[in-house]
């Protein structure tokens, strides 16, 4: 046998790189989450999240998340004897991740927890896109299909448990034999896009049975996420116009509905999900609704989705910073180690602000939902979900460019799936475009702010923050006129950047420590700051806010 120095000779031994970011609690190693949920939900329990946040950070789940992405979806259209089958086949990993999140709640707990559910579900729904944010695709369309399905109350009372159940069943069979169901939702079409009322798929009445009306349609639907899901909602043309369809994978007799899987789409990222094109082949379906009354039917499901792309993206904004703090606090360069330099120091700070401000700004959102029954927060609801999903989303690509620098060719290194900042860098351009991209938010905006006293609830959200920074009192000072006079398709765009930097600057105000918040307004609304991350002022506390974003 050789001896070991012949093996590995000295041009092989490996010095100056970083112990991983594994093995360490998500949660109570956030402290700008963990802030905001005391701003937001002061009495809440999070015993559930530090256990949720131990296994998030742990090396076991981390490589469910990157098995789960390597070995991605596979459709198999039909069996070896040629029968029509439309089943897509996941790793194994895929199913655990799945498991852990719907025993986690993440689908359905807030339709079952009175008190704080949502900001406590949004919690959860932030630090499991630090492990693995593609899975959480139908996590997220389950939670979200809730309020629009009461437009059927015969298929809620039969589904619902099953929605809301903590527990994940993959089979194929008819939703009664299963121990948890999930579903998802079909919109968008090759000729319409975001222009749902292009929709040309057709809905035929077929009678009705104990569902209520029931259809048959004929049609396709381009981005059709998650196929293997037990039931869908979608859009269809009836005689009364766009309308409300659920559309079960398993019809109640046990035969499989004809919904056929054309292909999966080769997408940018978001490897683990698998998003499809389908053709609906005299499929049977269900009204869910008024009839021609689709659109605002399906769009208050939407409006949950829209929450979890903020929320998702605060999250992998999270975990691009912590594993960039992880590796400037062990990386040497020039004799010190890269936390330690000035403008490493500053990139990093910049980065940690705007993490905190987006999940300042998610997690207010999702307090909204909570208290549905408040008219303050009925407006803000309406105000801040389409900011939130505009400015939080559309930051997260720079973000994710900027941390990926910090780990220099490291970080742009896929290595099997073990180069998880190149996976958050293919998956940060999603958010922004899915349920609504960014000018539809803008035009949502504007539509938002013509509805009910929209101004004087954002006068009043501000109002805590009076005072606080020059710069943000100029800011809040011309809204008012901005709001009435700006509102205009063609500046739509900045109206939401400037009420999102507003309402970010106000929630840091109240949640976090004076060093985050004032160069956040120094910087975002002062003018202080160059137009990339790490030009910060010289007079930032930089100590504070770095020792705050550590991720141990």
């Amino acid at each position: 046998m050789l001896p070991t120095q012949a093996l590995y000779p000295p041009t092989h031994e490996v010095t100056n790189q970083v112990v991983p970011l594994e093995n360490y609690n998500v949660f109570t190693g956030n402290q700008a989450l963990r802030d905001a949920l005391k701003f937001n939900a002061p009495d809440l329990d999070t015993t559930l999240l530090e256990v949720l946040g131990s296994k998030l950070g742990s090396a076991e789940y981390q490589t469910h998340a990157r098995l789960a992405n390597v070995h991605t979806p596979v459709l198999h259209a039909h069996d070896r004897f040629g029968r029509r089958t439309d089943q897509v086949e996941f790793h194994p990993s895929y199913h655990a991740l799945m498991s852990l999140a719907t025993e986690s709640g993440l689908h359905g707990s807030p339709w079952l927890d009175a008190k704080h559910g949502h900001v406590k579900r949004a919690a959860g729904f932030t630090l499991f896109t630090e492990l693995e944010p593609s899975i959480l695709c139908p996590i997220s369309m389950t939670y979200a299909v809730m309020p629009a399905l009461h437009g059927n109350q015969a298929i809620f009372k039969e589904w619902a448990p099953g929605l809301t159940a903590r527990a994940y069943d993959p089979a194929l069979t008819r939703f009664s034999h299963k121990r948890g169901l999930t579903m998802g939702m079909g919109m968008t079409e090759k000729q319409g896009g975001s222009d749902l009322r292009a929709n040309t798929t057709q809905a035929t009445a077929d009678g009705t049975d104990a569902w209520g009306q029931r259809f048959t349609l004929v049609g396709h639907k381009w981005f059709f996420s998650a196929p293997m899901c037990d039931a869908f909602l979608v859009l269809a043309q009836s005689a009364a116009g766009l309308s409300c369809f659920f559309i079960p994978r398993v019809l109640p007799g046990g035969t499989l509905n004809t919904i056929r899987v054309q292909r999966l789409k080769d997408k940018l990222g978001n490897k683990a999900n698998a998003s499809s094109e389908v053709e609906f082949h005299y499929a049977t379906a269900w009204l869910v609704g008024i009839e021609g009354r689709g659109v605002p039917q399906i769009l208050e499901m939407g409006t949950m989705t829209r929450l979890d792309c903020a929320l998702g993206t605060s999250g992998l904004m999270r975990q691009a910073l912590g594993i960039a703090l992880n590796h400037a606090a062990q990386r040497e360069a020039f004799g010190k180690r890269l936390i330690d330099q000035p403008l490493m120091r500053n990139v990093l700070a910049d980065l940690a602000i705007e993490s905190e401000a987006a999940c300042a700004l998610s997690m207010r959102l999702a307090r909204s939902f909570d208290h549905q029954s408040d008219v303050h927060e009925q407006l803000m609801g309406r105000l801040l979900t389409p900011i939130a999903k505009f400015w939080i989303c559309k930051r997260g690509s720079a973000f994710a460019q900027e941390a990926m620098e910090c780990l220099g060719g490291n970080g742009y290194v896929e290595a099997g799936g073990e180069g998880i900042m190149a996976r958050i860098y293919r998956e940060m351009p999603l958010n922004s475009i899915w349920e609504g991209a960014g000018n539809i938010m803008a035009l949502d905006l504007l539509r938002a702010l013509r509805k009910g006293d929209a101004a004087a609830a954002l006068a009043h959200e501000l109002a805590p923050a009076k005072g606080a920074h020059p710069a943000l009192d100029r800011l809040v000072a011309a809204l008012p006129t901005r709001v009435e006079h700006m509102a205009t398709e063609i500046e739509a765009r900045r109206l939401a950047q400037d009420v999102a930097l507003a309402v970010q600057a106000a929630i840091l105000y109240q949640s976090a420590p004076m060093a985050v918040f004032s160069a956040f307004c120094d910087s975002r609304l002062g003018g202080d700051w160059g137009y990339s991350f790490g030009t910060l002022g010289a007079a930032v506390d930089f100590d504070t806010i770095l020792a705050r974003a550590m991720p141990r």
